[in-house]
């Protein structure tokens, strides 16, 4: 089968223009160049915003609706090659309002979650604090070919909801005035070069945070026995979450669970109620509605609550279910065996769900079991085999087969070798997972599961696995300020696949969720490099805020994940100094690290931190398309830029469809004059797919859009990265270029051979 090199022409420029070889630029608030595009805007003003430079908002409906202001202009495009579209946003600004771009009448881009993004798809914290950054992506050929001017819209809208089951729940209402939009750029090369002449504004003096203190963990410790104590004194069934909470409880000193036979008497009560509840309603073997996404949970949670107390629930395993005709042990175990077979016929592909849904469904249901009665569990090493498939640690073998169905059973269509994680640590779902693939609290849980009894030792192929995973997340932490300009390291989103927001979290070891704490798995392993991670954090004084942060949500699901918080936090902050800091921190050496398995690369060369997704939502087929941000101490680029790709071609071809919201979803909402996208009919070549593997054009394919090898010029930067386990591919050097790894020098026209699984940087040199 050959291999095939795809370019568009005029999308690789070799060495980069002036000015990014600008077509047009057009600066809003500026009386002479709006006259001169022929601007048009409805229900829109003009602001002094950033560095005191003009720019234009798109102010909310009256009354209120999704749809808010819009603009008319144009704007000159080159008639024959490919055209880049800019966008100017100030760094400081939290909004989460959208904008649209149409051309001639087609929108450019898909509102959520498009290999191509919406002109703006809102944030969630300040970009990038006083300065600006740049939005770049390319123009489908279709909308600029024969033409030196096209004739654009911006439309704005409200925020996007993607759980939404309806378009009210999804589409909310736009409320408040838009991101300011500050200048327009029509040009040739991905790599964006803004004017000299224009304002860029400098990194603003970090400050170090002073407060909050250690007195959120006193505030967790008090909101937590306050549930506690609300808990014990209900005479109503705990549900599945609370009951767990309350056998978490039971071993923590502090709290009035602590050892409390009142907890245990609770407990049973409450199993028993479960117990009748389903089998009043055995569909809740799958899924028990008071666990979020219950279909990945089913019963697994009061395997949990059974597994954790079993020493304590025993003497009462052989007595009558309350209200019931069997003894617990029968009961309890019929129910839970039910929820871990459906479990293992249901399994889930990506990898966090995989990773609940194996460790609760199918894993903690046969702990329960196996408490219950030992004859009727599955061997410990057969129920473990699920979450070592979760984990990377061995291949994912798909859904069981279900020997009483009478349909086939789910199969993702993935074949018999693939990994839920890459051989370097990273979630694999198709490419690279942004904030989706922060799993570490999860991953804990699966450690937390396989511990024997409450303190012991769990699984060590997890936790190494577990430490892995952490050390991988690492290069995705850069050094930026949080919403109060305060120094902090964030997690890096824009080039991850399901990431939808710009403006990241603060994160150091592990992110703050729901369910996890910052300290969640460095507590677990105590890994020295992790160590290292919490301390940065401590240093910045960003642990606290985050705890602080948390207890704003009051819920009951943050409130359990604050339950071993503050003792996480005692046990780290006992720990001898060490030196280990996360590698994007400033003062660390220069880098580059890349997955070849998921087409990411993360790299510090000097100030320049750029991260690079080259395997970029291409879901169906080859897209030639890269996602990059490149930050620098003067201002950021957030690009979907053209590049190179070779393939092994399978002959079949993928045609985009009209939709313009999400075209892989197509159980979302849809919107009104849905089908007007600029790519529909653009048709994408796809690779070979596996032998074995059923597979139809259309279809979302961990195959279908992956490339061999992938050479993406940006800037100054010329990537080689070769996904294959058995193939070399030639990088030609377009001039005089430095490797970045190896830190050697070669001349222009020179040839470096790329290996299996392997990426080659180099620096290039402006002369």
């Amino acid at each position: 089968m050959k291999t095939l090199l795809c370019a568009l022409a005029g999308a690789f420029s070799l060495a980069g223009t002036a000015q990014s070889q600008m077509l047009d630029t057009l600066k809003f608030g500026d009386g002479a160049s709006e006259t001169a595009h022929q601007i048009v805007a409805v229900n829109s003003d003009v602001i002094s915003g950033g560095l005191s430079e003009s720019a234009r908002r798109f102010l909310p409906n009256n009354p209120a609706d999704w749809q808010g202001g819009k603009v008319s202009f144009v704007m000159k495009v080159d008639p024959q090659k490919e055209n880049y579209f800019t966008v100017k946003f100030w760094g400081n600004e939290i909004n989460a309002n959208r904008m649209a771009l149409l051309v001639d009448g087609k929108m450019i881009g898909y509102r959520h979650i498009g290999d191509i993004d919406q002109l703006d798809f809102g944030t969630e914290h300040a970009p990038y604090k006083g300065r600006f950054y740049y939005n770049t992506f390319p123009l489908p050929l279709s909308s600029t070919r024969g033409k030196t001017q096209i004739n654009c819209d911006i439309l704005s809208s409200g925020p996007i909801w993607a759980y939404g089951t309806n378009f009210e729940q999804y589409q909310k209402p736009m409320t408040e005035p838009s991101r300011a939009l500050y200048s327009i750029y029509t040009h040739l090369d991905g790599f964006f070069v803004p004017p000299a002449n224009e304002k860029q504004g400098s990194p603003p003096k970090a400050q170090k945070r002073i407060a909050p203190g250690p007195e959120v963990l006193q505030q967790a410790k008090e909101r937590v026995n306050r549930d506690v104590k609300n808990l014990l004194a209900s005479t109503r069934p705990l549900n599945q979450v609370q009951m767990e909470f309350i056998a978490r409880a039971y071993f923590v000193k502090w709290t009035q669970a602590y050892q409390n036979p009142q907890a245990i008497t609770r407990i049973l009560q409450s199993l028993d109620a479960t117990y009748n509840a389903w089998k009043a309603n055995p569909k809740l073997a799958e899924a028990e509605p008071s666990t979020y996404n219950p279909d990945w949970f089913g019963l697994g949670l009061s395997g949990r609550t059974i597994a954790l107390l079993q020493k304590q629930l025993a003497p009462f395993f052989d007595a009558k279910i309350e209200n019931g005709e069997v003894t617990r042990r029968t009961g309890w175990t019929e129910m839970l065996v039910a929820s871990r077979n459906w479990h293992r016929y249901h399994r889930r592909l990506y990898t966090n769900q995989s990773m609940i849904n194996d460790t609760y469904g199918i894993y903690l249901s046969n702990r329960g079991v196996a408490a219950l009665a030992p004859d009727k569990a599955m061997p410990e090493n057969a129920a473990r085999r699920y979450l070592y498939e979760s984990l990377g640690l061995e291949p994912w073998r798909d859904s069981d087969p279900d020997p009483n169905a009478t349909t086939a059973p789910r199969n993702w269509g993935i074949g018999p070798n693939y990994f839920q994680l890459t051989a370097k640590g990273l979630t694999k779902e198709l490419g690279y997972v942004g904030y989706y693939g922060e799993v570490l609290d999860w991953v804990t849980k699966i450690y937390d599961a396989t511990r024997p009894a409450h303190g012991e030792t769990g699984d060590l192929r997890i936790r190494e696995q577990a430490i892995k995973i952490a050390r991988a997340r690492a290069p995705f932490r850069y050094p930026s300020l949080d919403d109060e300009g305060n120094a902090a390291m964030v997690g890096e989103t824009i080039v991850g696949w399901r990431d939808a927001h710009y403006g990241s979290d603060v994160i150091y070891g592990q992110r703050t969720s729901w369910d996890g704490s910052p300290l969640e798995i460095i507590a677990a392993t105590l890994d020295p490099q992790l160590i290292g991670y919490a301390q940065q954090m401590f240093e910045d004084n960003q642990y606290f805020p985050a705890i602080g942060q948390r207890l704003k949500d009051k819920g009951f699901r943050v409130t359990a994940g604050l339950l071993e918080t503050p003792d996480e936090y005692e046990l780290i902050k006992a720990q001898a100094p060490v030196t280990h800091r996360l590698p994007m921190a400033s003062g660390q050496p220069d880098f580059v690290f890349s997955d070849e398995e998921i087409g990411v690369l993360a790299l510090k060369n000097g100030a320049d931190i750029l991260y690079v997704s080259l395997y970029w939502r291409a879901r169906n087929a080859i897209n030639h398309l890269a996602r990059v941000h490149y930050i620098t101490p003067n201002f950021d680029r957030v690009a979907t830029v053209r590049e190179q790709t070779q393939f092994t071609p399978s002959g079949l071809l993928y045609k985009r469809s009209k939709a313009t919201n999400a075209p892989w979803g197509p159980w979302l909402p849809r919107y009104p004059n849905e089908d007007n996208s600029a790519h529909a009919g653009e048709e994408l070549p796809i690779a070979k797919i596996p032998e074995g593997i059923e597979f139809k054009p259309g279809q979302e394919s961990v195959y279908a859009g992956k490339g061999d090898f992938y050479r993406l010029r940006y800037g100054p930067y010329l990537i080689g990265m070769n996904m294959t386990t058995d193939k070399t591919f030639d990088l030609v050097l377009p001039q005089k270029a430095k490797e970045l790894v190896s830190q050697t020098n070669a001349p222009g026209g020179a040839v470096k051979k790329v290996g299996p699984r392997s990426t080659v940087v180099f620096y290039l040199s402006a002369n």
